[in-house]
């Protein structure tokens, strides 16, 4: 974290450089980016259907309706 608030960028360089450099050395597989995703709602919410593969396509909600 201290890379983050390092206002110096040749010092934040570095700190990057050691950072990647002790990765490399333990073998390291840090997770860049997760793209899982949970869908949640009410009961009275009918005919949601979401996407199988994506929290962001096929959004469509012209069949959804509540039943309340």
């Amino acid at each position: 974290m201290a890379h983050s608030r390092e206002l110096d960028k040749e010092r934040r360089r570095n700190l990057v450089r050691e950072i990647e450099r002790l990765l490399v050395e333990d073998a390291a597989r840090p997770i860049i980016l997760h793209s899982s995703a949970g869908n949640c709602w009410q009961p009275h919410v009918k005919n949601f259907r979401p996407h199988a593969n994506s929290q962001y396509n096929d959004l469509r909600f012209e069949d959804v309706w509540l039943d309340k």
